[in-house]
């Protein structure tokens, strides 16, 4: 890339980045419900006046949900960008966590079978979540209320954004690990006896295994499943779903896998297993999902 095309794009970076501290310095100044509800009119305006990857959103959701009518998705589909300007608004209101018992106004969840099988008999343990309800906001305050994660994160293009948000998820005890490091620094995570997040809705674009999701056929990472087996620590999905009263809730549940061994048949299978938990809640709650990414772009 040439030097002038590296300058100019460095110069767009910081012109968004800017934008995007002012809007979180005024976020920071109001109260949650007038936030909440500049969200609910950023998104609307996306959907319906950019009409940014509605294509792309609608036409998921319809191969998703088949029986359902246009009508029907496209209400859907005007809830998932609301949804994730919301997301943007609490990411930028972050800095407001300070305490447990900031993080507790927001989030509900109870660890007590989570930390007696991991921390409690003194070993790590592997949380799978996904790109559902605030994923960002639940490793801030779970790693306040549960314990500190270490979380696998892919890096932004924008460095600057990058950078500012890496800032935020670790000001609290938190540690984030470069996905390319994965599986060194999560297995070495999961055998110093902590807890490693990463999330398992993402397809892998060097990978050879593919499954169907949410009725399509569609390549898969293994990672979360591999490191978990050969670490030879617990797997729990997590899922931060909205509540009816604009808080958060975390349910989670444990995935068998005392019958399987190290072989990448059975990182297959434990693969399987928790991708049915993840589709559960998305047939649910298809709202809460990321739906703007082109999830089915990889196929066998």
């Amino acid at each position: 890339m040439k030097r002038r095309e590296i300058k100019r794009r460095d110069v767009s970076q910081k012109a968004l980045y800017r934008l995007i501290m002012m809007l979180g310095w005024l976020v920071r100044n109001i109260s949650r419900k007038r936030s909440t509800a500049i969200a609910h009119l950023l998104g609307d305006f996306v959907y319906h006046i950019l009409k940014t990857r509605r294509q792309l959103v609608t036409g998921n959701l319809a191969l998703t949900f088949p029986s359902k009518s246009s009508a029907e998705i496209d209400a859907i589909a005007a809830r998932v960008y609301r949804n994730q300007a919301e997301n943007i608004i609490e990411l930028l209101r972050l800095p407001m966590i300070k305490t447990a018992e900031d993080a507790a106004k927001l989030l509900d969840v109870d660890a007590t079978d989570f930390l007696a099988k991991t921390i409690g008999q003194k070993k790590g343990g592997l949380f799978v979540s996904a790109h559902f309800g605030n994923w960002e906001l639940l490793g801030l305050c779970a790693g306040l209320l549960v314990a500190p994660f270490t979380l696998v994160v892919k890096p932004l293009k924008n460095h600057h954004i990058d950078y500012q948000i890496n800032a935020w998820r670790t000001m609290h005890g938190n540690r984030v690990v470069q996905d390319q490091q994965a599986l060194r620094e999560g297995l070495r995570s999961l055998r110093n006896g902590e807890i490693l997040v990463m999330l398992g809705d993402q397809s892998d674009r060097n990978g050879s295994f593919f499954i169907d999701f949410l009725g399509r056929r569609t390549s898969v990472f293994l990672g979360p499943a591999y490191i978990a087996l050969k670490a030879g620590v617990p797997l729990f999905v997590g899922i931060c779903r909205r509540t009816e009263d604009a808080l958060y809730k975390v349910d989670y549940e444990e995935i068998e896998c005392s019958d399987l061994g190290t072989t990448k048949a059975d990182a297959e299978e434990l693969v399987r297993r928790y991708t049915k938990v993840l589709e559960r809640y998305i047939y649910r709650y298809p709202e809460e999902w990321f739906w703007l990414h082109n999830r089915w772009k990889r196929t066998s």
